[in-house]
């Protein structure tokens, strides 16, 4: 990090990579603390030493809400009760960037991201896994959470959330240190990226029988104590107002887009599957 940032006088960070998943920190929970607590606060240490300081743009998380039962969730809300460790290590991250604004001067944005879903997205995640199981004629699992209600999530489109990461950029405002020393207050920001739409998990599957012209086999268990949360929600009037955010993806629309990706990069024709 160190070596780049003699290479190249940054003016903005945007850090994307971490750990993601609920269900795989409970099979390796020292990943999500590495990449995520570790990891970011390597990158907070290079960017505050930096001359000028860079402003930075985080991956935050909606899991951030946590047990949170208000729905819509809003960057007012408490973030104190986190269900899973991911979660947890995404809090985390908010805490520790806070602390560098407040000491070294650093802009700092954190986004909390509503499940995004499309193209070239995470094999782990229900849409795309789904999607594997039903074109390989498997059995898939949809949980439901207590009294038989179905789970839902504010499925956003990996389009919309690229807007809302350039938007964020934009209007990141200035870092007000140099070399390691703050020399006034400077912007502390955390937003909502979602889609203001959750939609229920059997919903989507429907969708995607549909767009794949394939009818799926399913089980349906009760949600296991996992870290998954029954339901998000996102309340997205701040980052409308801050810079304009305005997602246009439905959720139709956007898995109609990532099957078709899908079908094309794992090399199926249309006569496999239809």
């Amino acid at each position: 990090m160190a070596k780049l940032f003699d290479l190249v006088a940054f003016t903005h960070v945007m850090h994307l990579a971490a750990q993601a998943g609920v269900r795989y920190a409970m099979e390796n929970p020292s990943s999500y603390v590495h990449s995520n607590i570790a990891g970011l606060v390597t990158l907070l240490e290079t960017c505050k030493s930096a001359n000028p300081q860079p402003a930075i743009v985080w991956a935050s998380s909606s899991s951030v809400y946590g047990l949170n039962d208000k729905v819509p969730f809003s960057e007012l809300d408490r973030t104190d009760q986190p269900a899973s460790l991911y979660a947890a290590t995404k809090k985390a991250g908010e805490e520790i960037t806070h602390t560098y604004n407040h000491i070294y001067g650093l802009a700092i944005t954190g986004l909390r991201f509503f499940t995004v879903y499309g193209p070239w997205g995470r094999p782990d995640m229900a849409y795309f896994s789904f999607t594997r199981n039903i074109l390989q004629g498997k059995t898939i699992t949809i949980y439901r959470g207590k009294n038989k209600a179905d789970l839902a999530r504010d499925f956003t489109y990996i389009d919309d959330i690229v807007k809302g990461c350039l938007g964020s950029l934009d209007t990141s405002g200035r870092s007000t240190g140099s070399g390691g020393k703050k020399r006034g207050p400077a912007p502390y920001r955390n937003f909502n990226l979602g889609n203001t739409t959750p939609v229920k998990v059997p919903t989507l599957v429907n969708i995607l029988e549909k767009h794949l012209r394939v009818k799926a086999k399913r089980k349906i268990v009760e949600m296991p104590g996992n870290g998954d949360v029954p339901y998000t929600h996102a309340n997205i009037s701040l980052a409308r107002r801050e810079f304009g955010y305005k997602p246009t993806t439905d959720l139709q629309t956007g898995l109609k887009k990532f099957v078709r990706w899908y079908l094309s990069y794992y090399g199926y024709n249309r006569k496999d599957v239809w």
